[in-house]
């Protein structure tokens, strides 16, 4: 008996290992030197470390030794933070962030306030987005870091980061992003956000899991987690994984060569499956509609059908409930309760992320399921 595998629209959560990165991951199995011995071997290595290192640059507008290779985007996220942090404690202990932060932020924010930092979250309006007249109010002589997400995993609210930037480095503060759900979805450029901190996460751009990077503009000092040897310039001690890397650069340089398609692709298929969805069921609500978005990402809410029953109805397609980070639970996530979601609405919404094997029969073939798990929740069945 064959079993029919789902309709995958969870691409927020995961993206599957695209076939020209598995093929570059092969041939780098071979390159099992250390990247820091000098003999013939080593220099192999270093090679493909240094190309890895220089597509991962391109894709996001900086120069090769501004990228740190890290173990994804949550080792990213922590190094900007704590490393920030801890770098400026003699200007100040302050730190601001957004109320839709992903706990990678969110966390290392909390870990600091019990170590004697001070943390002050802006809020968001109903469609997620910061307003940069809070962030201008809520930093303060001692502010070391904004930090402050590109696009959000849960709704797609892409923020003014470029706007905020600027009131970050009118104040003396660093400014960091968190750019994994963004990076390879939408143009993502260093220069024109203005930032100093940027982190992204192998695994949402079709690369493989277990590697990140952190940008780091040329000048910032920054503290290390860990010590040791002086690996990634000195930033990031520990042999390199080659094989990772490779797999991070091929991800990279597909998502930097194919964006300028996939853009308007991903916009068709996302427009496509909210039209249908809406109507469908007329008094669904999709979050952060009045927003600008990333282009793949749809958070709708079905108001009398909570998300957990919902998905259990859903077998054939692949989504979330909110954030696959977050788990499931009768609870509205923090993204919503941010937003000020009406909570019926929040309790039963679905996030569905289309990527770059989506097709539009996966899309068309998608809604009747869905329209029916919705009725059938609601009816009790």
């Amino acid at each position: 008996m064959t079993s029919v595998r789902p309709i995958y629209l969870d691409a927020n959560a995961t993206t599957p290992l695209d076939p020209r990165v598995a093929a570059v991951m092969r041939d780098a199995l071979d390159l099992f030197g250390n990247p820091s011995s000098g003999h013939a071997y080593g220099r192999e290595a270093h090679a493909a470390l240094d190309q890895a290192r220089a597509r991962v640059a391109e894709l996001i507008g900086c120069s090769p030794a501004e990228v740190v290779f890290t173990s994804g985007g949550t080792e990213a996220n922590n190094h900007a933070l704590k490393g920030a942090a801890w770098a400026r404690a003699g200007r100040g202990r302050h730190l601001v962030i957004s109320a839709v932060e992903h706990p990678a932020v969110r966390g290392p924010a909390a870990w600091l306030a019990a170590r004697g930092w001070e943390t002050t979250t802006v809020p968001v309006d109903r469609d997620g987005r910061v307003d940069p007249a809070d962030v201008a109010r809520a930093v303060r002589p001692d502010t070391v870091l904004v930090s402050v997400m590109h696009a959000n995993n849960e709704v797609g609210t892409l923020q003014p980061i470029a706007e905020i930037a600027g009131i970050a480095r009118a104040a003396g503060a660093l400014m960091h992003t968190d750019a994994a759900q963004s990076a390879g979805k939408v143009a993502v450029r260093v220069g024109e956000l203005g930032i100093d901190l940027l982190s992204l996460a192998g695994h949402k751009l079709y690369g493989p899991k277990g590697v990140g990077a952190l940008y780091v503009r040329g000048g910032v000092a920054i503290e290390n987690l860990s010590h040791g040897a002086g690996h990634e310039a000195g930033r990031r001690p520990g042999t390199e994984s080659v094989l990772l890397a490779a797999g991070l650069g091929e991800a990279a340089r597909i998502a930097a060569a194919e964006l300028g398609e996939e853009l308007p692709r991903l916009t068709r298929l996302r427009d496509r499956l909210e039209a249908a969805l809406a109507a469908g069921c007329p008094d669904a609500v999709v979050h952060a509609r009045g927003a600008e978005r990333l282009p793949n990402t749809l958070s709708i809410g079905f108001p009398g059908a909570s998300a957990d029953r919902l998905l259990a109805a859903l077998p054939g397609v692949a989504c979330s409930a909110g954030a696959a980070c977050h788990g499931g639970g009768a609870e509205v996530s923090a993204v919503l309760a941010a937003m000020g979601a009406p909570r019926e609405a929040a309790l039963g919404t679905l996030r569905f992320s289309v990527g770059r094997f989506t097709t539009r029969e996966d899309v068309d073939g998608a809604v009747p399921l869905i329209l029916a798990a919705v009725a059938a929740v609601r009816s009790g069945r």
